[in-house]
């Protein structure tokens, strides 16, 4: 894609009506891409849990602790401020390429210098040495980010979706070669550098953009303040969650953290399955209706409801079967972790409906209100945090689960005040979805106890039949609670209306539209772009 015309103004992105229909394929590809990385994670999760140990996975987790919060400069806060802004051109984002690669240049050398206090922290002198390796992922990802957030603006999601599953699948088997060659934690290390650097390149692959040199441009200080509030929100935020492998590998070690740090990637999962990479979809789409506008509210709370049944449903089937899960995939030495994860297993699906809160401040450009928020809410998850630590790692999962619920319900009245989006709409939307998880999570576990040869089996095959068997009873008693207390099957019609769209990816179910955004009879006009080649299951054409 070249995103900008001779005149350096951004191609369109196509008419109010056509939202839904391009949100709804956007979102489909992102989640359906996302099924695939994490395919190729969990191979990967597989095989080098077999190849190297616990304290390798909490030595390198223990650097990437402080790596990612800096990394995350500019990913978060200039790809919101260009997806969210109303209006960009060519020179500005030239000037915001430069600031963050500069910036990213700088905290790099700030970082591979500052190995040896992590080392001296933790008291481990390998974390030096990890550090500088580390250190190459911060500015490998400062020179991707206005590519992807240009390409993700344009609604571009299955390049940007076929870059991500190509660096993940290159980075994972660099990573299996590696430890099966005994390269230990230098194998995971390697992997990161390896995927940010083929995402970079794949990035300027996929939107022909090369940055002009910085200009006065009109916006440059709006939206470094606009990016920096979001930085601010996301480094609270960051801070809130990763203070517990701060605390869990300080004060109990490298191998305590890597049984740990499993149990919260499987927390984590639906997150990155679900909500993650559909939040820029719904950002993209909220972001160009009428703030607060009846259209707007139906939009959210659909997506929300959608997102409620998903989330609500895994969080409990996982909190059942998450032990035999963790033992089968990765083996018996990780028996530990599966024991902490059924302590986070209970906030699986209410962490899905509170992030969805940090969609409204993002897409009705109050970001300084979402940076406020974040305080609070570092606040209460470290006092929890704290409060954890005396009953060891599972104390501390503990915390995570009843931080969620103490505080999805201020999150979504503090977001909506400037629209005036109440709670009362939040709460008639999901509540029905936790009460049903709820009971047929409860009645499932009843009944896998009074089935003695389901409770007693060993060894692979009977952690197989207890996964199989439970799923099994939970979703059919989930399904059915739904249904009841909906008093009927309303919420699978409309998780199933958006079907059609999101499989039926064909050319001529698009109908073209002109740079105007008006929908005509006449062939589409051409916008020039590169893109991956067709991929089944991967949508074809998206908006320009």
């Amino acid at each position: 894609m070249k995103p900008f015309d001779a005149a350096g103004k951004f191609h369109p992105t196509g008419a109010v009506g056509e939202f839904r229909r391009r949100a709804v394929r956007s979102a489909g590809v992102t989640v359906i891409s996302q099924g695939v990385v994490f395919a190729i994670q969990m191979i990967a999760t597989v095989v080098l849990a077999r190849l190297l140990m616990p304290a390798d996975f909490g030595v390198v987790t223990m650097v990437t602790t402080f790596s990612l919060l800096i990394m995350g400069f500019g990913q978060n806060g200039y790809s919101e401020a260009v997806i969210q802004r109303d209006d960009i051109d060519q020179s500005l984002a030239s000037n915001l390429f430069w600031i963050n690669v500069s910036t990213g240049l700088l905290l790099t050398l700030c970082f591979a210098a500052s190995g040896s206090l992590i080392a001296r922290f933790y008291g481990d002198p390998r974390v030096a040495h990890i550090a500088i390796g580390m250190s190459l992922t911060i500015l490998l990802n400062s020179t991707s980010v206005l590519h992807l957030a240009l390409l993700k603006r344009a609604l571009h999601f299955s390049v940007t979706s076929a870059n991500d599953i190509f660096s993940s699948l290159t980075s994972v088997v660099a990573m299996i070669l590696l430890a099966w060659r005994g390269w230990g934690y230098w194998a995971l290390v390697a992997g990161a550098v390896i995927r940010l650097f083929i995402q970079s390149a794949g990035a300027w692959y996929l939107c022909r953009w090369i940055p002009r040199l910085p200009s006065r441009a009109t916006g440059t200080a709006s939206v470094v303040r606009f990016a920096l509030n979001v930085y601010g929100r996301f480094s609270f935020n960051y801070l809130t969650r990763n203070t517990d492998n701060l605390l869990v590998g300080w004060r109990f070690g490298s191998s305590s953290l890597g049984f740990y740090k499993k149990a919260y990637d499987l927390f984590l999962l639906p997150a990155n399955q679900l909500s993650a990479p559909v939040s820029d979809v719904v950002l993209s789409t909220l972001s160009r209706l009428e703030r607060g506008s009846a259209q707007y509210k139906r939009y959210f709370l659909n997506g929300l409801s959608i997102l409620a049944f998903v989330g609500m449903g895994a969080g409990a089937g996982l909190t059942l079967v998450g032990k035999d899960l963790i033992r089968l995939l990765l083996g018996s030495k990780w028996e530990e972790a599966g024991q902490i994860f059924t302590l986070f297993g209970p906030g699986i699906g209410i962490m899905l409906i509170y992030t969805t809160s940090g969609v409204i401040h993002l897409s009705i450009g109050r970001a300084d209100r979402w940076f406020r928020w974040v305080v609070v809410e570092f606040s209460v998850t470290v006092l929890l945090f704290l409060v954890g630590l005396h009953w060891g790692p599972a104390g501390v999962a503990a915390a995570w689960t009843a931080s969620f619920w103490l505080l999805t319900i201020p999150a979504f009245w503090y977001a909506g005040r400037p629209i005036k989006f109440g709670v009362g709409p939040v709460l008639a939307t999901v509540w029905r979805y936790v009460l049903a998880s709820l009971l047929a999570g409860c009645a499932s576990a009843a009944i896998a106890r009074e089935i003695p040869p389901l409770v007693t089996a060993s060894g692979a095959v009977g952690a197989v039949v207890r996964i199989i068997t439970i799923s099994l009873v939970f979703s059919g008693l989930y399904i059915g609670g739904v249904i009841l207390l909906h008093g009927g099957a309303e919420p699978l019609y409309r998780l199933g209306s958006l079907l059609p769209d999101i499989v039926h990816w064909n050319k001529s179910s698009n109908p073209p539209l002109t740079p105007e955004g008006v929908t005509v009879g006449s062939p589409e006009p051409q916008i020039d772009c590169v893109a991956a080649p067709e991929t089944p299951g991967l949508v074809r054409e998206e908006a320009g």
